[in-house]
């Protein structure tokens, strides 16, 4: 465009100008937005952004979306009373995994995702008996979860990888990577099927549960042996086998079972040996019930 373009501003006309005039114009701030303009043949006077697009206020960008990240928080704490345990987390714009089914109720501006898995990561938790789909709660607020006789644990990761027992994970900061770990322990005696347990690793907070309190035993190139179905979990650098009792030294060869499961090496194991009395008194009580019903149908 060659023509010589006048202006009006305050009232008054001011020009001519060329369209590398009023562009430049236009970045120095010396052209309000609005200013009409008018060159020969043009109708009337008319707004100089629709005769010279440079001299248009640039569009801001869009506001970017609020994504947790860095500069969020969780915070994690385990609410305990005479008869019960019940975690809490809080989120200041930040995100969490929790187990499926595990929320009880939660309160402030939080957002709820569930992708649904791939065809391969159905089929996958149906051979593993894991859950398909661990929701992501996201943004500012409090989280409940499910309140147990049981016992629930904080535990800070800081690079190692543990494997937790079916049950145990409960929740975790996203920085934690979730996995699968195939524990080929008992393969030979349960046909090659292995057993399927939920592996963490990285950096982060994970929640876990257990049946009762938690002891953890350190061992620095040693062995522990246990009678019973009671170790938690365990650092990644264990060796993990399931091996045949000695007759007559554990209980598990009188009761038929005849396996013991033992732990070699350096590494951490958590034990709950002890379950919660109350966890035990339902136990019983559900023993008590099933005999009750049993005696009930023969009458």
């Amino acid at each position: 465009m060659s023509h010589q373009i006048f202006i009006a501003i305050d009232g008054s006309q001011q020009g001519p100008y060329t369209v590398e005039q009023l562009s430049r114009m236009a970045a120095q701030g010396q052209l309000p937005a609005g200013t009409l303009c008018w060159y020969e043949g043009l109708p009337q006077w008319t707004p100089v952004e629709q005769v010279v697009p440079a001299t248009a206020a640039p569009v801001p960008p869009p506001v970017a979306p609020v994504v947790p990240g860095g500069g969020g928080r969780v915070a994690m704490e385990i609410v305990r009373t005479e008869f019960y345990q019940m975690p809490r987390i809080v989120l200041e714009n930040a995100e969490v995994v929790v187990e499926a089914g595990a929320m009880h109720y939660m309160r402030g501006a939080i957002t709820l995702e569930a992708k649904a898995p791939s065809v391969g990561g159905f089929v996958k938790s149906k051979l593993t008996r894991e859950k398909a789909v661990r929701p992501r709660y996201r943004g500012t607020g409090e989280l409940f979860l499910v309140p147990s006789f049981g016992e629930y644990e904080i535990m800070e990761l800081t690079g190692e990888t543990w494997i937790l027992d079916k049950g145990a994970f409960l929740a975790s900061e996203p920085t934690v990577e979730l996995g699968v770990y195939t524990n080929k322990a008992f393969s030979g005696f349960f046909g090659g099927e292995g057993f399927f347990q939920t592996q963490v690793s990285g950096t982060g907070t994970v929640l876990i549960h257990a049946p009762g309190p938690l002891q953890r035993i350190e061992l620095a190139n040693d062995q522990l042996v246990v009678d019973g179905s009671f170790a938690v979990g365990r650092t990644a650098g264990l060796e993990y086998t399931v091996e045949r009792a000695a007759k007559g030294l554990f209980s598990s060869w009188i009761s038929g079972e005849g396996l013991v499961s033992t732990f070699r090496g350096t590494g951490t194991v958590l034990l709950a040996p002890v379950p919660n009395r109350y966890v035990t008194l339902l136990n019983e009580f559900g023993g008590i019930r099933s005999l009750i019903r049993s005696i009930g149908s023969k009458g």
